[in-house]
């Protein structure tokens, strides 16, 4: 996938909206492979509609949603299923880990999926973002920003064209946001993957090539 684009997309619940201003909503706005985007908004504004869009779990619009010329209003369940497992990872705001299980086993459950990293090479990344005490550690006994830094690595364990991160750091000093930052480009970079982060607030310090509000 080169590209995903929406094209007059308006959300059935802004239908009756007159007053809409948005770089995105009823707009045209085209996230290209290998470029990095800032999705910014206010509480209420749709970024969790906007993620539902490009993730295929919502489909109440007006206008095009496009992944390259293609609809995705055309996709079938089966294709949903390849395009989450090879061409679009999400990093869940919510998280969805499973908290009866270890850091490790969070990544791994989905590593076995893919078969996409190496133990050596996971274990790598709990060095680098500082969690290595955790690996076998409950993530239930975890606090919130360990598990943020947990869910990145299950969302780099496959592979993607784009990376749709939804507030990524919102627990994370600016250390630790710099360094989950940094391993997300990294792996991004070495997939020539897109990168989209969506952020009410405080987000990731990175050079972004646009920011879009909605």
């Amino acid at each position: 996938m080169e590209s995903i684009g929406f094209h007059s997309v308006v959300p059935d619940i802004f239908a009756t909206r007159t007053d809409l201003v948005s770089d995105v909503w009823s707009n045209d706005a085209v996230l290209v492979k290998g470029g990095l985007y800032l999705v910014e908004a206010d509480s209420g504004k749709g970024k969790s509609t906007f993620c539902s869009y490009i993730l295929g779990y919502r489909h109440d619009f007006s206008g095009r949603v496009l992944f390259d010329d293609t609809p995705t209003s055309s996709l079938k369940v089966a294709d949903w299923v390849a395009l989450r497992k090879s061409h679009i990872s999400y990093l869940f705001q919510e998280l969805r880990l499973f908290p009866e299980l270890t850091a490790y086993e969070n990544v791994e459950i989905k590593n076995k999926l893919t078969g996409f990293k190496s133990r050596q090479q996971i274990e790598a990344w709990f060095d680098k973002l500082g969690i290595a005490d955790k690996l076998n550690a409950k993530v239930a006994h975890m606090s919130f920003g360990q598990q943020q830094r947990v869910a990145m690595m299950r969302a780099l364990v496959q592979p993607f064209d784009f990376i749709l991160a939804d507030e990524p750091i919102s627990h994370l000093d600016d250390t630790n946001s710099h360094v989950m930052g940094e391993l997300m480009m990294s792996e991004a970079k070495a997939q020539g993957a897109g990168v989209i982060v969506t952020s009410i607030g405080k987000h990731m310090d990175l050079n972004y090539d646009k920011v879009f509000r909605l």
